[in-house]
C-alpha cells in the first residue's frame, strides 16, 4: 500500500511528490499531462510585486526554501534546471525611481530591491530614467523538472500516464483504492481541471488564460529579465519570450491573434531591434478568487486532500504549499488559513 496516490504532474503535483521522497514516504502519481500550465509557464521566481513595489505574500518564507529545494532535484537528475537571473524593472518617471527608493529602505524588500539606479546600456532598449534591480531572482527550466522528475518515477513503476476516472476512486476510512491500487491518502493537484472533479468542484476558481512569444533576437544580447509592460525572459542561444497576456473569458488553450497582436506591440515598445517570432503558446493558470493557493482536506473525507491554485507564481509557491501540506499530514501542524482549502467550506453544498 502506497502512502499517497497523486494526481496531477505539474508543479503542485510534481512537487509534493518531491516532498514525499525526501520523506522515505510512498507515492503512486497519476496524471493525463493536462498540467500544460506548468509546462508552458516562462518559470520566473521574484518575490516583488513590481507594479506596485510590494512584497510578495509570504515572499520571505517561500524564498528562503526554493533554492534548497530545487537543488536537491538538480542532484538526483543530474541537471541544472535553476537559473539565477536578475530582474530590471525599466523605470518610466522620476516618481517610480523615488517610490522604488522608498520601497527599498524597506525591511521586507531591503534584500531584494537594489538601492542604485541601472543606467541604460543595452542598445536595444530605450530607458532614460534607468532600471531597479531585483536580487536574488530567477528561472525555473520547468519543463526539464516536470519530464526529468516523471521519467525517473515512470522508470520505477510509480508514474502512470492515464486520465483520472472520479468514479472508479474507492473511499474507506483508513485507505482509498484505485484500478488496483490502493493507499493511505490521495491528493488532487489538478491545476485548472479541479473544475471537473465532484470533490473539490465548490471551490471558487478564477482561471486566467495566458499567452505567450518566443522569438530569436540575436541582437538584442540581453542577460537579464526586463520588466515593463510586458516581460521579456532570456532562455539561451539568442531566444527570449515576452509575456503574458491575461484573459478571463476564453478559458481554452488554443493561441489567439488577438493576443499575439497585443504581445507584438508589448515587443515592440521594448526593443528596437530586429526579431523573428518562432513560437507563440497559451495554457490556463489555475488562480483563485482570493489569489492564495488551496491546501487542505476535503471537509467530509479525512484522507482525501488537495494542493492547487498556485496561480501565476507557481516556481515560488510550489516547494512552500507541498511543505506545508506534508506537515499537516504527518505532523499535525496547522496552516495558514489564508491557503487552508478549509475557507471555503461554506460553498459545498
Amino acid at each position: 500500500m502506497f502512502d499517497f496516490i497523486v494526481v496531477g504532474a505539474g508543479l503542485a503535483g510534481v512537487s509534493f511528490c518531491n516532498v514525499l521522497e525526501q520523506n522515505g514516504k510512498s507515492f503512486c502519481l497519476i496524471s493525463d499531462n493536462s498540467q500544460i500550465a506548468s509546462l508552458v509557464a516562462g518559470g520566473v521566481y521574484n518575490p516583488v510585486v513590481l507594479k506596485r513595489f510590494t512584497a510578495v505574500w509570504k515572499a520571505n518564507e517561500q524564498m528562503s526554501l526554493l533554492s534548497s529545494f530545487y537543488g536537491e532535484i538538480e542532484k538526483k537528475i543530474n541537471r541544472k534546471i535553476n537559473i539565477s537571473i536578475p530582474i530590471l524593472r525599466k523605470f518610466t518617471s522620476v516618481e517610480e525611481q523615488n517610490n522604488w527608493f522608498c520601497a527599498s529602505d524597506k525591511d521586507v524588500l531591503s534584500a531584494y530591491l537594489s538601492p542604485e539606479i541601472i543606467s541604460e546600456n543595452n542598445k536595444c532598449i530605450q530607458a532614460p530614467f534607468g532600471f531597479g534591480k531585483v536580487l536574488n531572482t530567477g528561472r525555473l527550466d520547468v519543463k526539464t523538472y516536470l519530464q526529468e522528475c516523471t521519467k525517473r518515477w515512470k522508470d520505477e513503476s510509480v508514474f502512470h500516464q492515464r486520465r483520472f476516472d472520479y468514479q472508479e476512486l474507492e473511499i474507506n476510512s483508513n485507505k482509498v483504492s484505485y484500478q488496483g491500487v490502493s493507499a493511505r491518502n490521495l491528493v488532487f493537484c489538478e491545476g485548472y481541471g479541479v473544475v471537473q472533479n465532484p470533490f473539490f468542484n465548490y471551490l471558487p476558481m478564477k482561471p486566467c488564460k495566458g499567452e505567450t512569444l518566443t522569438f530569436y533576437a540575436p541582437d538584442l544580447q540581453l542577460d537579464e529579465i526586463v520588466k515593463s509592460d510586458g516581460v521579456i525572459l532570456p532562455i539561451g542561444d539568442d531566444f527570449y519570450k515576452i509575456g503574458a497576456t491575461y484573459e478571463w473569458n476564453d478559458l481554452s488553450d488554443t493561441i489567439t491573434e488577438k493576443a499575439k497582436n497585443e504581445l507584438l506591440e508589448k515587443l515592440n515598445k521594448l526593443i528596437s531591434c530586429k526579431y523573428e517570432i518562432t513560437e507563440q503558446e497559451a495554457s490556463v493558470r489555475p488562480t483563485v478568487s482570493d489569489r492564495r493557493p488551496l491546501v487542505g482536506k476535503h471537509p467530509d473525507y479525512q484522507n482525501i486532500w488537495i494542493l492547487n491554485g498556485l496561480g501565476t507564481r507557481g516556481v515560488m509557491n510550489a516547494p512552500f504549499v507541498a511543505k506545508k501540506l506534508y506537515e499537516m499530514v504527518y505532523e499535525n501542524k496547522p496552516i495558514d488559513k489564508e491557503m487552508n482549502v478549509e475557507r471555503y467550506k461554506k460553498y459545498k453544498v
